[in-house]
């Protein structure tokens, strides 16, 4: 059977004390016993099960809620100070007490419950037995302190190992931060260096590279400016042979030219008539032949000169002016 004892002060009298002893079975909602006492007179009494159901339904409340509204009155104590009232009255003789519970409201207060306390014939007993319930929770509550003291200072000794251990776990974990910080900056430094010496090769392909381009637009600029020079000299060498092609008159032109250029002579042509109808003189021929070679070989006309008149020409001209005897004699 479990108990509790509370203090409690009746409405009607604050300053009066009464302690109020609760015992139960297995659950406050199968019944449960009260025993009240002003240490000079002590009445007890007795909630059934059925009791509990009458109040519950009697205010309209279910019964398990009901229940928990009981043991907050009745068991909680001081922490229900203030939310719930007690009502004592008793009678002259003090043979029979009244007992109710009541919970406040803001505008007022309901009742819980009710019973008729009898009274104790002997109430030293019952003193004596509150008496004894007070030293036996005193001595419960001593175990369980120092039972809770030495699990404290258990778990303050378990608290100070493991600051310990915490302690060297961080010191072991600084110097392996420390240490591996050594190496990644020895391991950054060479990456940093690889980079740089990366940095400096590509560089120096890219001016390499700039380098060749530039070798190879020279060179095409220079092949550019040869092929145009070639193809200057090729046109030149044209144009200086078309000119001298040029030069050189056709036939009938020729024989125009050195018509025009030769000194003024007498038409031929009457004098053909003339020589066909007078014989030749006995030698003309001889000196045509000895005129000719007395002609200095520069004179001589030749066939590739351009500006010198034909040698047929020539010779008609010669043939024609041969001598003076003969010019005399066509006049």
């Amino acid at each position: 059977m479990e108990k509790t004892l509370n203090r409690i002060h009746p409405v009607s009298d604050p300053e009066a004390t009464y302690f109020l002893q609760v015992s139960w079975e297995k659950d406050l909602g199968t019944g449960f016993g009260l025993l009240l006492s002003d240490c000079q007179c002590a009445w007890t009494g007795t909630v059934s099960e059925s009791d509990i159901s009458r109040e519950a339904a009697d205010i309209e409340m279910e019964r398990e809620k009901y229940v928990e509204e009981l043991r907050k009155a009745l068991i909680a104590g001081e922490e229900s100070a203030g939310k719930y009232n007690f009502v004592i009255s008793r009678d002259e003789q003090n043979k029979a007490c009244h007992f109710s519970y009541e919970r406040n409201l803001k505008d007022g207060s309901f009742r819980l419950g009710s019973l008729k306390l009898q009274e104790v014939p002997n109430p030293a007993e019952v003193i004596k037995e509150l008496i004894g319930y007070c030293l036996d929770s005193l001595g419960k509550l001593q175990a369980k302190t120092e039972h809770l003291q030495r699990e404290n200072e258990r778990l303050f000794s378990n608290w100070s190992e493991v600051e310990k251990r915490l302690e060297k776990c961080v010191e072991a974990k600084e110097e392996l931060e420390a240490d591996l910080y050594s190496r990644f900056v020895l391991v950054l430094n060479e990456k940093k260096a690889k980079i740089r010496n990366l940095q400096k090769l590509l560089s120096e392909a890219k001016e390499s590279a700039a380098d060749a381009k530039c070798a190879r637009d020279s060179i095409a600029a220079t092949q550019v400016v040869v092929k145009r020079e070639n193809n200057y000299d090729a046109s030149t060498d044209e144009e200086s042979e078309n000119p001298a092609r040029a030069s050189l008159p056709s036939a009938p032109e020729r024989r125009d030219s050195s018509l025009l250029g030769s000194p003024d002579i007498v038409d031929p042509a009457p004098r053909r008539k003339r020589r066909q109808r007078t014989a030749k003189p006995a030698g003309t021929g001889a000196k045509v032949a000895a005129y000719e070679a007395e002609q200095p070989a520069q004179e001589k006309p030749g066939p590739a000169s351009s500006g010198q008149r034909c040698p047929d020409w020539d010779l008609e001209t010669l043939e024609n002016s041969c001598g003076p005897e003969e010019l005399f004699e066509d006049m």
